[in-house]
């Protein structure tokens, strides 16, 4: 059985991961699922160890993150923050970066 959780963000970060998931072809639930999943299977496969291990992964993580958002830079995944797009303007765009319209 699925249960529902409430996440609430800001409304750029919202945005953002609406962007990011679209370039993926996904959903933002979809993110977070799978997010959630590598996370309780990272720590359900470490036992809890002293401080410094948590320190150490923390840092890991960190790290991670920073490499996975160079990478979507690199590909060129996201938009200018500042930009305001309307909903059709968005798919748009979106639908551009994947050749599907011209």
């Amino acid at each position: 059985m699925n249960k529902n959780i409430t996440v609430s963000v800001d409304e750029q970060t919202h945005r953002r991961a609406r962007i990011v998931a679209a370039e993926m072809g996904t959903s933002v639930s979809a993110l977070v699922r799978e997010y959630l999943r590598n996370l309780s299977s990272q720590h359900a496969a470490r036992s809890p160890g002293p401080v410094g291990d948590q320190i150490e992964i923390a840092a890991n993580r960190r790290e991670n993150l920073r490499s996975l958002l160079a990478e979507w830079k690199s590909k060129g995944i996201g938009l200018d923050p500042s930009a305001r797009l309307t909903r059709e303007e968005f798919y748009e765009q979106v639908m551009n970066e994947r050749g599907l319209i011209r």
